[in-house]
């Protein structure tokens, strides 16, 4: 159980956007959204992560409030670590292109797909009891 459970979800968009190289193209390049989302883009997802929240800086504090456990709080950190290291590389004004197009943007991808498949299998099973 968290505190926040609507931001939870959200967090689980950020990551399902992050973790979707598909969507990517067609929503952050090709402004092709899916029903019901009028705007989305990479700086969506770091605002999210960076600005509305303390995960970037400290998960852990998180932990009860928008993710349930160390486990998610490391996963999420992980996820934010990946996105540091694309930026020490391009820096934070880059486009959305320049950044799905780098060669460090796999690494974001796959540590979002890790979390996302956890903290879903997570509140799927919440959900059964």
């Amino acid at each position: 159980m968290v505190q926040y459970p609507k931001m939870r979800e959200e967090l689980l968009e950020t990551l399902r956007s992050l973790s979707d190289r598909e969507y990517q193209h067609k929503a952050w390049l090709e402004s092709d959204y899916p029903p019901g989302i009028e705007y989305d883009s990479f700086d969506e997802a770091v605002h999210f992560l960076y600005d509305d929240t303390v995960l970037a800086e400290n998960p852990d504090a998180a932990i009860g409030v928008i993710i349930e456990n160390e486990k998610e709080a490391r996963l999420m950190s992980a996820v934010c670590q990946a996105i540091d290291l694309v930026f020490d590389v391009l820096g934070t004004e880059a486009s959305d292109e320049d950044y799905i197009n780098s060669s460090g943007w796999i690494s974001v991808v796959e540590a979002a797909s890790k979390a996302l498949q956890a903290m879903e299998t997570k509140s799927q099973e919440a959900v059964k009891v």
